[in-house]
């Protein structure tokens, strides 16, 4: 046995993940360029790798929980990791001129795609699983929750940061007669939204969040502010505040990390989202010191790792149409992104957050709802 596939054994042993094992998260090894490849190049080499089909697995969540729960990915450092470190301390990566990459290289792959994972409402964030059995059911429960959370009454005027497809604007205004403005970076997402909204109380901006300067009676952040960076945290809820009316609600949804990091995992950066990073509990609270009352924080993440599996299944379910378009190396890669990160939530690597903060305070206090 070669010295490398030794060290890569003796690591995964670590995770209780073994090399041609029986069970279904034992990796299986298809091309021995791998252990080099890792070695090399950490978890950028281990997805890539995936990718090039040169190792499989039958449970590729399981086996990524279990790899992240034994701090694998601290055991292999790399010259990647040194330079994206550096570049993330040195450069603004969520800088204005930086904002609309992360719509051109993610959100705008193809609303074709989109259209078969997510479903009918397009939400492309957890769903909310309490009381559901279905995908369908789950997001409607999940757009509910907004909406119950921050109060929402026929006639209120809402700004959705990061608004995506629309599904929060249109559930707002459908069930809840609100009038809601969608600011997104993604040229496709609002070319979407006006077709499939138009009619209805919403508007839909290709705009970044610090462009605006208005009054409205809420304001809501969806699966968005992970896409800001730790050196923006504080200019983004800013921009909430000034935005947002006195006495009114800021409900911030968003996937979070166990600790404060200053960049993101190197593949996911590479082929995932660009610029990207989760913040922590800690980096919140400091950017909202002095701005909002913390009313509320809710940790649901479990539910993203039953969303991302539904998503897979219909991802795979919808390949056969999809296939002569992306690719199969692209399938490859779709599926780790999904799988891996639904393993990370099923290991509670990384969270789910809904925080409800307010411009003032709520007299007498604010009812927690679930």
């Amino acid at each position: 046995m070669s010295d490398l596939k030794q060290r890569v054994q003796d690591l995964l042993a670590l995770a209780d993940v073994q090399i041609n094992g029986s069970r279904p998260w034992d990796i299986q090894i298809k091309d021995d360029r791998f252990y080099q490849r890792v070695f090399a190049h950490g978890s950028l080499g281990l997805g890539e790798s995936y990718m090039d089909g040169w190792w499989d697995v039958a449970e590729l969540d399981v086996m990524i929980g279990k790899i992240m729960s034994a701090h694998l990915d601290t055991k292999v450092r790399t010259v990647d990791l040194v330079k994206d470190a550096l570049k993330a301390r040195l450069m603004n990566l969520q800088s204005p001129k930086r904002a609309f990459e992360i719509g051109e290289k993610h959100y705008d792959v193809g609303n074709d795609l989109y259209e078969r994972m997510l479903g009918k409402r397009m939400a492309y964030t957890c769903g909310y699983w309490k009381n559901a059995e279905t995908l369908e059911e789950a997001q409607e429960a999940k757009l509910d929750l907004l909406c119950r959370k921050i109060g929402l009454k026929k006639g209120d005027r809402v700004l959705d940061i990061g608004g995506g497809w629309g599904s929060f604007a249109g559930y707002a205004a459908e069930k809840y007669g609100a009038s809601v403005v969608a600011t997104t970076v993604s040229k496709e997402q609002v070319e979407w939204g006006r077709k499939r909204y138009a009619g209805m109380p919403i508007e839909f901006r290709l705009q970044d969040y610090r462009e605006t300067n208005e009054q409205f009676d809420h304001v809501v952040s969806v699966g968005m502010v992970e896409h800001v960076g730790y050196k923006n945290y504080r200019t983004f809820m800013e921009s909430a505040w000034r935005n947002l009316k006195q006495g009114g609600f800021f409900l911030l949804h968003t996937i979070g990390g166990n600790k404060s990091v200053h960049r993101t995992d190197p593949w996911i950066a590479k082929y995932i989202f660009p610029n990207s990073m989760l913040p922590s509990v800690a980096q919140l609270a400091r950017a909202m010191e002095g701005l909002f009352v913390m009313e509320d924080w809710h940790n649901f993440g479990y539910h993203y790792y039953l969303t991302l599996r539904e998503w897979f299944k219909n991802f795979d379910a919808g390949w056969p149409e999809l296939q002569v378009k992306y690719g199969d190396r692209f399938y490859r890669m779709w599926k780790y992104y999904l799988l891996s990160c639904a393993g990370l939530f099923q290991a509670r690597q990384i969270q789910l957050w809904q925080v409800v903060m307010s411009k003032g305070g709520v007299k007498g206090g604010y009812n927690s709802i679930r």
